[in-house]
């Protein structure tokens, strides 16, 4: 068990710092490292990408929480529209999860890897949507927040590749659309939690020390040492090339996805 939470707090470790250097969500690299170490545990495969997701979606909680804060110290969340989408946030992610459960383990890889493709191609151009809009109105929104929620459960994320794009469209500054984003993270967090947990009791095959779809050793190993390595990424965005890294990361992301899309072959 030791070596085990060793192997976890290393995906930590390693989250925590491309987190805070390159502004990436932690799931986009913890889900990857999850079911690479799940596959090296022996787990049952058609429950390790259900797994991934649970568990990422719960470590999000706790990094959601100081990320946020920070953000809203420094009066860079809109909480009006956070207000806007949240319902929809809340009965997207929770439904998401529940169509993740129906879902098989390959089919919810294979969305995955697009979405790496997606995230990596907007990353390597840095293409960021024209403010040509204004954000919509009570019911579009909680449009828009179901859609995030969804896509967000189905890839194990706090939607900020999606929401920030949204926000900047719709005119919101960006230093304010990354600080909304990070607080409308922390409700896709726990409906997803929720929702993987519940919809993953009774599953046959899940190991040992998990609930649902979360696994407590991961999920105590990547939360324990993330924390404490996200601000050293922060510090080392001030003296290393951003710029340059996130298209090496878009690389990286790439090369994920393939390898992942080539497993299931």
């Amino acid at each position: 068990m030791l070596t085990t939470i060793a192997l976890y707090c290393a995906v930590g470790a390693v989250a925590g710092v491309l987190a805070g250097l390159l502004g990436v969500g932690g799931g986009l690299v913890i889900v990857p490292m999850l079911v690479f170490c799940f596959n090296l545990q022996g787990f049952n495969p058609e429950t390790i990408m259900h797994l991934a997701l649970g568990t990422s979606m719960a470590s999000i909680i706790f990094t959601s929480v100081s990320s946020f804060m920070a953000h809203h110290r420094r009066k860079a969340v809109d909480w009006s529209i956070v207000r806007g989408v949240v319902l929809g946030i809340l009965v997207g992610t929770y439904g998401g999860s529940i169509i993740a459960a129906n879902l098989s383990s390959s089919f919810l890889k294979g969305f995955f890897v697009v979405f790496l493709y997606y995230v990596s191609f907007q990353m390597f151009t840095g293409k960021k949507p024209k403010p040509s809009r204004t954000l919509p109105g009570k019911i579009g929104l909680f449009c828009v927040g179901a859609v995030i929620g969804v896509v967000s459960s189905l890839v194990g994320i706090g939607g900020g590749t999606l929401s920030v794009p949204f926000m900047i469209w719709g005119n919101v500054p960006v230093h304010m659309a990354i600080g909304t984003s990070a607080a409308i993270g922390f409700p896709i967090a726990i409906a997803g939690t929720v929702g993987y947990i519940v919809n993953g009791l009774g599953t046959p095959g899940l190991p040992e020390y998990s609930l649902g779809y979360v696994y407590f050793p991961a999920l105590v190993g990547i939360v324990a040492v993330s924390m404490f390595t996200a601000p050293l990424g922060v510090r080392l965005a001030h003296s290393l090339p951003v710029d340059r890294l996130k298209r090496v990361f878009a690389l990286l992301l790439f090369l994920v996805g393939t390898r992942m899309l080539i497993s299931l072959l």
